[in-house]
């Protein structure tokens, strides 16, 4: 059996920013559940991920009860699922076992357990109450699971497509950059442009939403909003010493409060549920503009950039000849 640390587990799983509920109150018992895991037994991350779906589904048949013992227990079923669903991606980091199957295992397991607990949830209330808003209410929570994950997959596909678009032009104009100095032997004036493609390169501690946020504030690609927004940067130092990313209320975050707060709340207050549901997807809403308002002002900034790389490589071609060859590395290296 392998020895893996506490420490290991920590070092090799822990991602560098995370949702604040997983850093402070899903981390502490994971960490110590996968150190058990992966050193006493042979469990495999996609095992981890069906466990947490029936987890998940069990936690949906007590919300279906609606009584408020049953509640409580469901909020907890659903609290230990996350955490299995957490523990997967740890085990599959700490073990180098991960997979792209897993992956998509885990998301799809994911938006399942969020429909089946929704239904469960909602309509164990309408039934005990007869109250239809319940109903409305289910559709709205799917409807927004739905729209915060299409909506992170978009922007991240996107971005992609902004990144090999720079690295291409990038290229293309260093290039031709090389073969002007050779030809003229001026030093370089591509400097005055850096690449950007940095700035929407994977990180691969980072989950999607952290890869969706981009929210460096060194990075070219955010000058628009560091520019509008310059206390966010001392915002988000104070977070990250802590492992919190500043997105806030995420599709996480928003499911707690509809499958955790919301539950424990009505066991506490009768008809708690909708209003907490309600300001959990305020929350989630207001920090989805924020993201889709940085990723408007991140395009903005790359076409400027692109622009000037492309007006750079329109200026190289015209001070070339035509039949001018590339330069072998001997001249590149001379004229540098």
């Amino acid at each position: 059996m392998a020895n893996f640390t506490l420490e290991d587990v920590r070092q090799r799983t822990y991602k560098a920013r995370d949702a604040w509920w997983t850093v402070l109150l899903v981390d502490p018992l994971a960490s110590r559940l996968v150190r058990f895991t992966a050193n006493r037994t042979r469990i495999t991350p996609n095992q981890l991920t069906v466990g947490a779906l029936i987890l998940g589904l069990a936690a949906g048949a007590c919300f279906a009860v609606a009584s408020w013992p049953w509640l409580l227990l469901g909020a907890l079923l659903y609290h230990l699922s996350f955490t299995l669903d957490c523990m997967d991606g740890k085990i599959a980091r700490l073990k180098g076992t991960g997979s792209v199957f897993g992956a998509w295992l885990d998301y799809i397991f994911d938006r399942v357990r969020v429909l089946a607990c929704s239904i469960a949830l909602m309509g164990g209330q309408y039934i005990a109450t007869d109250n239809v808003a319940y109903v409305w209410t289910a559709v709205a929570v799917v409807f927004l699971d739905m729209l915060r994950y299409m909506d992170a997959l978009e922007i991240y596909k996107v971005r992609g497509q902004m990144r090999t678009r720079l690295a291409a032009a990038r290229a293309e104009a260093q290039d031709l950059e090389n073969r002007t100095r050779a030809f003229t032997g001026e030093p370089s004036a591509l400097d005055e442009i850096r690449s950007v493609e940095g700035a929407l390169a994977e990180d691969p501690e980072a989950d999607m939403e952290d890869r969706v946020l981009g929210d460096n504030p060194n990075v070219e690609l955010q000058q628009g909003f560091n520019q509008k927004f310059p206390w966010y940067a001392r915002i988000r130092n104070v977070l990250k010493a802590g492992r919190i990313r500043p997105h806030l209320i995420s599709g996480i975050e928003f499911q707690m409060g509809v499958f955790i707060v919301a539950p424990v709340a009505a066991a506490v207050i009768s008809g708690a549920i909708i209003p907490v549901v309600v300001l959990s997807a305020l929350g989630m809403l207001a920090f989805e503009f924020i993201i889709i308002y940085k990723f408007w002002l991140s395009t903005r900034d790359y076409s400027r950039n692109l622009a000037k790389l492309d007006a750079k490589i329109e200026g190289y071609r015209s001070r070339l000849p035509a039949e001018y060859p590339a330069p072998t590395e001997a001249t590149i290296g001379s004229a540098g």
